[in-house]
């Protein structure tokens, strides 16, 4: 079992083939953190832990003057009785302390990954498969325990970690901070690496060396957020796609979160992840268990190439669930740029008529089929056929998609509510609020109270309804604004900054209903594209709409950066009109195939309004999608060129067994009397020969891979190529 005990020194070792990470209990009680990184057999404990009396750092043994939990690398580390840095947990007792002291109380390793009850998690199928240790740490002043929960899988890079705290005291506790995850580097020469942006502009690159102090990225919005992404790490300097050390750290949480560097005078890094501890206090009552959510750790000795190979495969196999999760995706058409709310039957038969004849597979009818809803501004909540619109209802056009053989999908937005909806006028307090202030709205919309069990009931049963209404093989679940006066009306004063935590338990409850009782639907997530583009919303809905942008040219930065951590088969990506609706920018139609061929291939525009040329292009890229769409969508993805470096952007998808690859090659902006460029790639078997589009010549990988695939002179802006290795 790769979990081993030293009783004798107190050491901790989780290991597998290339990952070690230790910890130590020092001085009986204190849980220090010793080493995470490539494998080691072994390791002394007192060639890592040094103490030194500092000036201003308290000796916290009375018996060992020099040693300080200032100093000291630890796993949980409190504040208040030593240690000045950020702490991983506050608890604030009933006489207005926030001083804890938890101590090594004792340990258990297992075989396998227990589930967290109510919270997204990665998984294993097989209890061989990865091993378990949770150390508890015990207050025996509250009467408050923590249990530390790791996880080592055999046969990934990856180590999983979270922390419940358990009440087994007399008094009430106040829970002001809980995060997922510590761990203190022995060192701060690292680069700061993270994915930030806004609406339209998301997973956007930055990366910068880290300084003295805190350095911070979260959200307070009520949502993971399109402004940063729950996922940082910390790169050594030389690090690139190929080489270096990586370490990537991913929260499983849709919700508010914060993700904190500080570095030391001591040239130390703490490094924490969790619940964002902003505006969140949990009130523990005596046998109460608070759960944070789980943070996925993958180190990588070969770059952010590798550490995104990693989290690729963990979340597509042991995140990502259900009939879906192994399948490649349908190639779909959606109706909104093409009609927005202004449709009638008529016209949508039109388009799925045209869809049919260029190879589409599946139709989604998106906003404005329900109650009087012709813009943005009503019906949130009525989630009633628009009979104008659509006579025959939900089934008669679904009926009409699979006559022509295709599958039916709809658009919804369940977390919503408008103010003009009969629901509203029904029940005024389900929606998230706060007494005698004014209720924001943005989009014309408020926002459920899903801290609320009889608002999660609702939700359930009127959309098992809703499923059960049609044929309806895919839903897009959006969500469109974050939350303001997060409030409820169902709790007590006491409790009022436990809503937006609570709002995502109850979501991931609907989530867990709706998608077990319709395992046949295949569901999208959605908040305006990536503004809840994490692992938790991935375990209910195994893709999730990248951006609402869909110009060519700024997808290429999107996805790019989504790719560090999320598979491409988890990104939904559609061909749209030109002049684009988002930047009015102009790019020619295989390009813009090209970049959404690059992930979940969809479209959305006036397809039948095409010229007979382009249909002819989208008829024929639909059928090289098809043949390719196996390997984008499971094979190893390698990025080749960024398009945060230059004019030129490339990434590649290889299967596991070397044999085929698929190279995407993209050129936004041309130069005059250009260079011959070559490509080195990646990935591929360096003693085998491949073939290029089918051509007679042959070429072996290594060549590929060190000198590279001759490009075409490119003369014209916007255009790209596609090259399939077999």
């Amino acid at each position: 079992m790769p979990i081993d005990w030293d009783e004798r020194n107190g050491v901790f070792h989780l290991y597998n083939d290339h990952v070690s990470y230790l910890m130590k209990v020092v001085h009986g009680k204190y849980l220090a953190h010793l080493y995470w990184g490539k494998r080691v057999q072994v390791l002394q404990p007192d060639s890592i832990l040094s103490f030194k009396s500092r000036a201003f750092s308290p000796a916290s043994e009375p018996l060992d003057p020099q040693f300080s939990l200032d100093s000291l690398p630890q796993e949980y580390p409190a504040f208040g009785n030593g240690d000045f840095r950020s702490p991983a947990y506050q608890l604030r007792t009933m006489d207005g302390s926030t001083i804890t002291e938890f101590v090594y109380n004792s340990h258990e390793i297992y075989q396998g990954k227990r589930p967290l009850k109510g919270l997204p998690h990665a998984y294993v199928e097989e209890k061989n498969e990865a091993d378990s240790l949770v150390v508890t740490l015990v207050d025996s002043l509250i009467g408050v325990g923590i249990n530390l929960q790791y996880t080592i899988y055999r046969n990934m890079d990856v180590l999983t970690r979270s922390a419940s705290i358990e009440h087994l005291g007399k008094q009430d506790v106040e829970l002001h901070k809980c995060m997922s995850m510590s761990v203190d580097f022995h060192q701060a020469n690292w680069d700061f690496l993270h994915l930030q942006g806004t609406w339209g502009r998301e997973q956007h690159l930055e990366r910068f060396p880290l300084h003295h102090g805190i350095q911070t990225i979260s959200s307070a919005r009520g949502a993971s957020s399109h402004l940063h992404n729950p996922f940082v790490a910390l790169l050594e300097k030389n690090a690139n796609e190929e080489q270096g050390e990586v370490y990537g750290v991913s929260l499983v949480y849709s919700g508010n979160f914060a993700a904190t560097v500080e570095v030391d005078p001591f040239e130390t890094a703490r490094l924490s992840i969790g619940i964002n501890p902003f505006d969140f206090i949990w009130l523990l009552k005596p046998g109460d268990t608070f759960q944070t959510p789980e943070a996925l750790m993958v180190y990588s000795s070969e770059g952010l190439g590798m550490m995104s190979r990693t989290f690729h495969r963990l979340l597509r196999e042991r995140l990502c669930r259900g009939i879906y999760r192994d399948k490649s995706r349908p190639v779909l058409i959606n109706n909104w740029e093409a009609t927005y709310f202004k449709f009638t039957e008529k016209r949508l038969k039109e388009i799925i008529d045209a869809g049919k004849e260029l190879g589409m597979e599946l139709f989604v009818l998106d906003d404005g089929w329900f109650g009087h809803r012709d813009n943005d501004k009503s019906s949130l909540g009525d989630w009633d056929v628009n009979k104008k619109k659509l006579p025959h209802g939900l089934k008669g056009l679904a009926k009409y998609v699979q006559k022509k053989g295709m599958i039916f999908g709809l658009w919804i937005e369940p977390e919503m509510v408008s103010p003009d909806s009969n629901l509203y006028r029904a029940h005024p307090d389900w929606c998230l609020h706060v007494p005698d202030r004014r209720r924001t709205e943005s989009r014309n919309q408020l926002v459920l109270d899903l801290s609320r069990e009889d608002v999660c009931n609702w939700m359930i049963d009127t959309f098992t309804d809703v499923f059960k209404s049609a044929p309806i093989s895919y839903v897009k679940w959006d969500m469109n604004r974050n939350m303001t006066e997060v409030g409820s009306a169902a709790l007590h004063p006491e409790r009022q900054k436990e809503t937006a935590h609570r709002y995502m338990l109850g979501l991931y409850r609907v989530l867990e209903v709706l998608t077990s009782r319709f395992p046949d639907i295949l569901f999208e997530s959605c908040s305006g594209g990536g503004g809840r583009f994490d692992a938790g919303m991935l375990f209910y809905m195994p893709q999730t709409w990248t951006s609402d942008d869909t110009d060519a040219v700024e997808r290429l930065k999107i996805q790019y950066g989504t790719s560090l951590v999320y598979p491409a088969i988890t990104m939904g990506a559609h061909v749209s009109d030109v002049p684009n609706h988002q930047v009015g920018r102009m790019t020619p139609l295989i390009m813009r195939c090209h970049v959404a061929m690059a992930a979940n291939l969809g479209f959305e525009l006036n397809i039948d309004k095409l010229s007979k040329e382009d249909q002819l292009i989208v008829k024929e890229q639909i059928l090289q999608y098809q043949k390719i769409k196996d390997i984008v969508c499971f094979g190893e993805q390698f990025r080749l060129l960024s398009p945060f470096e230059g004019m030129d952007t490339a990434w590649m998808y290889v299967t596991s067994d070397r044999a085929k690859a698929v190279i995407f090659y993209y050129k936004t902006l041309a130069t005059p009397n250009p260079p011959f460029l070559r490509l080195k790639l990646q990935g591929l078997n360096p003693q085998k020969t491949y073939r290029i589009n089918r051509g007679k010549q042959l070429f072996y990988g290594d060549e590929l891979m060190k000198i590279g695939l001759k490009l075409p002179l490119i003369k014209k802006d916007f255009t790209s190529y596609l090259f399939e290795l077999e």
